[in-house]
């Protein structure tokens, strides 16, 4: 089972639909919301994580054939670690579950995949996998699946200044965007929040300078590409004027 190809998940006339308005490059995602999505159905929280990971292939797959370009999505931040120690593992096994099946069919899927945050906290393991993973798809073009794990916005520049000071290189703007994880990727232009919250939670809040956010009281594994194109078309009517008039 691939980590993006889940059959035909995809209905013709809604990607068509979508084509039709302008595409942003890069969209963001917070995938919050699982455990609550479970909590409603009287599962365990591991039940909503899991369908999280299942509609997260869905979203990635609508998304790659809309033609965007680049898709980043929170998936465990440096707070959630926090959480009760079983969560946490039940994550982390998900997370080896996909990447497996990502490395089993990657020649068919020809996503790009980079994954974002410090990952010297994460099991080894996890970490060949990633590392393997993103070696595989240097070879191929277009659309970027990136995924951040053991991620925070704040912990993302204070990472990049580290950098910078090492290399003896002056703290100016255009040295911590080339030392960021995102260095190389354009700002997202949405930032999509599920669930009813109101808030970033750390987030790329360096790359977020500009970007138009959307909120949605919906549940992450239930956000569909119906959703998802409602949301590109109110980003077409969104003015941006990145501080000009």
């Amino acid at each position: 089972m691939a980590l993006f190809s889940k059959g035909k998940n995809n209905n013709d006339d809604l990607v068509t639909a979508a084509k039709s308005l302008k595409i942003p490059k890069h969209i963001a995602i917070i995938m919050d919301g699982n455990g609550r999505w479970a909590k409603k159905r009287g599962m365990p929280r591991s039940f909503g994580h899991a369908a999280g990971s299942e509609n997260f292939r869905r979203i990635a797959m609508f998304c790659k054939n809309i033609g965007l370009e680049y898709l980043t999505v929170y998936a465990f931040s440096t707070e959630n670690w926090k959480r009760p120690a079983d969560e946490v593992s039940g994550i982390l096994d998900l997370l080896r579950k996909y990447l497996d099946e990502a490395l089993d069919t990657m020649e068919k899927d020809h996503i790009r995949t980079r994954f974002l945050g410090d990952l010297s906290r994460l099991p080894a393991d996890i970490v060949e996998r990633m590392r393997k993973s993103e070696d595989i798809s240097k070879k191929y073009e277009g659309f970027l699946v990136c995924i951040c794990v053991n991620y925070g916005g704040r912990d993302d520049i204070v990472r990049a200044v580290k950098k910078l000071q090492s290399e003896g290189l002056a703290v100016s703007e255009e040295n911590i965007n080339s030392h960021l994880d995102t260095s190389g990727i354009p700002d997202p232009d949405i930032c999509i929040r599920p669930s009813g919250e109101y808030r970033i939670s750390n987030f790329l809040i360096w790359q977020s300078a500009y970007t138009e956010f959307y909120f949605t009281k919906t549940l992450f594994p239930d956000l569909s590409p119906i959703e998802l194109v409602d949301i590109i078309k109110d980003f077409n009517n969104r003015s941006r004027r990145f501080g000009g008039i």
